[in-house]
């Protein structure tokens, strides 16, 4: 899953390259390679997994080794302007591969599927197909149009899709977390955001099929599931009545997350990502209730002062949102909390900027993503707002809350030192097969040495012994 640890780097850059492969080749007998890479938000590597799935029913075999692909697609995020240059950048080096290799396919999808169709098909001529979200079904017709010789494009947006009967396919998977979505699109229309436009309105998927998904991860020995959103808060699904029978009851995001801890108290439920004018104390004491709901939240600020939350239309104040944070603390006392920051929106002020930063004061977040402000095309705030704070000034003023996000990180895991905590083992550290890696119930990352009577998919009791500003470092203890 993404890491939430503070950074500048974007949404669009977190595991910025990196392959989703599929770890067991599966072949149905047509012999063909297929190469997926996956850039962004977790939403994406979560359609990465279906997108798989579809071409794997096909027959479609997997590589590691984009070079011997027949089919190469990297799956793309609109929310930065740097991320689109560095998928063009990947694109040409696509195309430069397909010179020795002539038949391959390479196809861009994703959320810059529909804003940018017209200039990676026909004036770059960089790509052979362009697949937005909803039209992932599409694939195997559209691939079958470019073997006649066509360019294919489909980014139709959708009311009913949520691919609720599709299994998806772990993705580079360790086997022990894995992502459900359980809802797809927005109906926010924050005014710096290009979701609603690439992503379509929002949809919530049928509630039994996602308890299903879970019991299936369970079994098949996952111990902790993310159930992803992007507003999972206004998570609502009702099934259709049938005819001779009683309405069902609606299912909200508290229920939901009730029913998925349910599934096994072993099985560990983490989400992403709540909004502040969603989230209800209903939902804050579910959490509290179940031992296996992780007591951590990603909550989004983006901004510490209400001038700036109205022209960016997030439909809270500063004081709605600080009445949140105080919600969280009192329901679930040492929840973890992390956020999204961006600096220099239109028209900010110095003062306006303090805001913020008083706002990380006040709530000490464990982890945010912070970000300068990027103005993006057809969105309403390029629409309707000049992008007037200098980049200097810009720069300037994500420096300064970086800055305090480290301080706070370090203040925030120095609270587990002394301490011992309950960690999923994930898999070995990044750095040595000789220390495991996993995180505790607030999603901090624990780094203790190998101990030979456990393994992947373990719980374990850490004694935290030491910090740096992004990990935990200690023992197992019995």
């Amino acid at each position: 899953m993404l890491d939430f640890a503070h950074t500048t780097k974007e949404h669009d850059e977190t595991r910025q390259g990196e392959a989703l492969l599929i770890e067991n080749n599966v072949s149905k007998g047509n012999g063909r390679k297929l190469y997926i890479e996956s850039y962004g938000c977790q939403m994406n590597f979560s359609d990465s997994e279906i997108v798989a799935s579809i071409l794997l029913e096909t027959g479609f075999e997997t590589t590691k080794n984009y070079q011997e692909a027949d089919v190469v697609f990297i799956n793309t995020c609109s929310i930065r302007e740097n991320a689109e240059q560095r998928v063009r950048n990947r694109l040409k080096e696509f195309e430069f591969a397909k010179k020795s290799n002539p038949g391959m396919i390479v196809g861009v999808l994703g959320c810059m599927a529909e804003r940018l169709k017209a200039k990676f098909l026909e004036e770059e001529k960089l790509v052979d197909v362009v697949v937005g979200p909803d039209a992932y079904r599409d694939l195997p017709n559209l691939i079958s149009q470019v073997d006649d010789g066509n360019r294919s494009v489909n980014v139709l947006l959708s009311r009913e899709e949520t691919y609720a009967d599709i299994s998806p396919v772990r993705l580079n998977s360790n086997g022990i977390t894995a992502f459900i979505s359980i809802m797809r699109g927005c109906d926010n229309m924050c005014s710096f955001c290009v979701v609603p436009f690439t992503r379509g309105r929002e949809r919530s998927r049928d509630a039994a099929s996602i308890v299903k998904e879970a019991h299936d991860l369970f079994n098949s020995g996952y111990r902790e599931v993310t159930l992803l959103g992007q507003n999972v808060d206004s998570y609502k699904y009702t099934a259709p009545t049938i005819e001779g029978q009683e309405a069902s009851t609606p299912v909200n995001f508290a229920n939901l997350l009730a029913l998925v801890a349910e599934v096994n108290p072993l099985l560990r439920v983490r989400f992403s990502t709540s909004h502040p004018k969603d989230i209800t104390d209903e939902v804050l004491h579910t959490m509290a209730s179940y031992d296996n709901i992780c007591k951590y939240i990603h909550l989004p600020v983006q901004s510490g002062n209400s001038r700036v939350l109205e022209l960016m239309n997030r439909t809270y104040d500063r004081d709605w949102y600080i009445n949140r944070i105080d919600a969280i603390n009192r329901i679930i006392p040492g929840c973890g909390i992390s956020t999204d920051i961006i600096t220099g929106f239109c028209t900010e002020t110095e003062e306006e900027h303090q805001d913020t930063v008083s706002m990380m004061d006040y709530v000490k977040y464990d982890y945010a993503f912070m970000f300068a402000y990027s103005e993006r095309p057809g969105t309403l705030a390029a629409k309707r707002y000049a992008d007037d704070i200098p980049e200097e000034i810009k720069k300037s003023r994500l420096t300064e809350i970086v800055a305090k996000q480290r301080a706070h990180s370090f203040e925030r895991l120095q609270q587990f030192v002394g301490k011992n905590q309950r960690v999923l083992i994930e898999g070995f550290s990044k750095r040595s097969d000789k220390d495991f890696a996993g995180r505790n119930d607030q999603n901090a990352m624990a780094i203790f040495p190998v101990d030979e009577r456990y393994q992947a998919g373990d719980y374990v009791t850490v004694m935290i012994e030491s910090c740096t500003s992004a990990t935990l470092l200690g023992k197992i203890v019995d």
